[in-house]
Formats: structure tokens, C-alpha cells, sequence
């Protein structure tokens, strides 16, 4: 009776913070984008080149298209080395895999265009010294993803998947992807692996089922591609479609 009455409670929880995070996340996208017309101009948030002779690299996000973008992001990889005229942008576009080709994307231009009408963020910033090696390993890294010729929206390998890959064999990125990165927990040739981040380890079964805990990310459970998890460095509660909630 005891855990009869544990799991409905559970249950309800998980319910509540799922329609509290959808509300967030219809709220955060227009659903009714048409992609002919969508803006994808960049929005300025972006270091110009021109000024800034360092060598940089960003990792970006913003909601997905159409009625994808209510429940997660799409992700992309920016790098600059020293005294680069132009971003390189790395990232995997699915359609691209469905008609045959690679899903691959690199590709010089502004890293902080518009995803589709969606604004982007900035989840991860680095300059300066030791950059350059950095901007190496990324292109070895996202040269060498195994799934460029496949994609598949949930639970993956999609998108995030792509930009954990990279950031795995660039543990310097620190990178702490959002709950809303669908498919970064989907891990390529195996059940187990680092964080994103490099600084803890998670477990999971191709994306569907499983835990992680790290010093950037904090402690995240994924059930059927859904992140529930708290960060107590940054202050924060990770749920589905909202994504990330705190102070931060």
C-alpha cells in the first residue's frame, strides 16, 4: 500500500513539473513559424572578428522548428582561431541525412543567425590561449561523429547528440548542455561515457533511460528523453520543454 501510494505521488509530481514546463515551453516558441519565411538573420550577440583577434569558440542553441521547438533545441558549434577573418560553424542538419546526404554542416558564416525565427544562446564561450588547440580538436572531433549519414528527432542522434560528441573530446568547453538538448544523452557506442562537460559520468540507454551526475551539470535523470534534474551550482532546476529554471 505504502508503494502504491509513493508511486502515485511520484507520478503526480512528474505530471505537474510536465505541464509546467510545457506551459514554459509554448510560451518560449511560435509553433505557426513558416520556414520560408522565418528570419534567419544573426542577432548581434556574436564577438566580431574584426575586433576581437583571439582565437573563440561558442556553442549556440535555439528552440527547434515548428512544434519541435516546444520541447527542445537545436545546437550548433562556433570557432574562430587567432586573427580568423570569419566563424566556422559546425552542426548537423537532419534533413540533409533523410535525402542521402550528410548531415554534417560546416560552413563559414555569422554563428548567431536565428534558428528558423528563434533566437539563440550562448551555452558556452572560450578565448584566448590554448583556443587554438581547442579549434583543432572540435573539427578532428566533429569530423570523426559516426551518425552524419542518420538522424532521428527523439531520442536520438540528432543535433545534440552531435555537439555532446564534440564537447566530450573537448572537455576544456565545460559545456553544460540544457535539459531541452534532446538527444545529448543518446551516447554513440555504448552505455556509458563522461558528461558533456568532462566533469562527472552518466549512464544511458540510447537516450530513453538514464542518470548523470557532474560537477557542471549537477545531477539529471532522463526518462523517455525527458530531463529532470537540479544544478547546485548554478542555483538551478532542469525540467522537460522549459529547460533550465533559476536565478541564472
Amino acid at each position: 500500500m505504502f508503494k502504491t501510494q509513493t508511486f502515485r505521488t511520484v507520478a503526480k509530481g512528474l505530471l505537474l513539473l510536465l505541464v509546467l514546463g510545457g506551459a514554459v515551453g509554448i510560451g518560449k516558441h511560435n509553433v505557426m513559424a513558416d520556414w520560408r519565411t522565418a528570419s534567419r538573420e544573426p542577432m548581434g550577440i556574436a564577438p566580431d572578428p574584426a575586433e576581437h583577434k583571439e582565437a573563440i569558440v561558442q556553442v549556440y542553441g535555439a528552440r527547434a522548428f515548428s512544434w519541435r521547438g516546444i520541447f527542445g533545441v537545436h545546437t550548433w558549434i562556433a570557432t574562430k582561431p587567432t586573427n580568423a577573418d570569419t566563424f566556422t560553424v559546425y552542426e548537423i542538419v537532419g534533413w540533409r541525412a533523410r535525402y542521402g546526404g550528410s548531415a554534417l554542416v560546416v560552413t563559414d558564416k555569422e554563428p548567431d543567425q536565428r534558428w528558423f525565427g528563434a533566437e539563440p544562446e550562448i551555452f558556452a564561450d572560450k578565448r584566448g590561449e590554448g583556443v587554438d588547440d581547442m579549434i583543432k580538436r572540435i573539427d578532428a572531433a566533429a569530423r570523426s561523429y559516426p551518425y552524419d549519414t542518420s538522424y532521428t528527432v527523439w531520442p536520438g542522434p540528432n543535433s545534440n547528440t552531435f555537439t555532446a560528441h564534440v564537447a566530450r573530446a573537448v572537455p576544456e568547453l565545460a559545456l553544460d548542455l540544457p535539459p531541452t538538448a534532446i538527444g545529448k544523452d543518446y551516447i554513440p557506442g555504448g552505455i556509458a561515457a563522461k558528461t558533456p562537460s568532462g566533469t562527472g559520468y552518466q549512464v544511458s540507454l540510447f537516450g530513453l533511460l538514464g542518470v548523470m551526475a557532474g560537477v557542471e551539470e549537477g545531477l539529471e535523470i532522463n526518462i523517455l528523453g525527458l530531463t529532470f534534474g537540479v544544478d547546485p551550482k548554478d542555483l538551478s532546476v532542469k525540467l522537460p520543454l522549459a529547460g533550465r529554471l533559476g536565478p541564472s
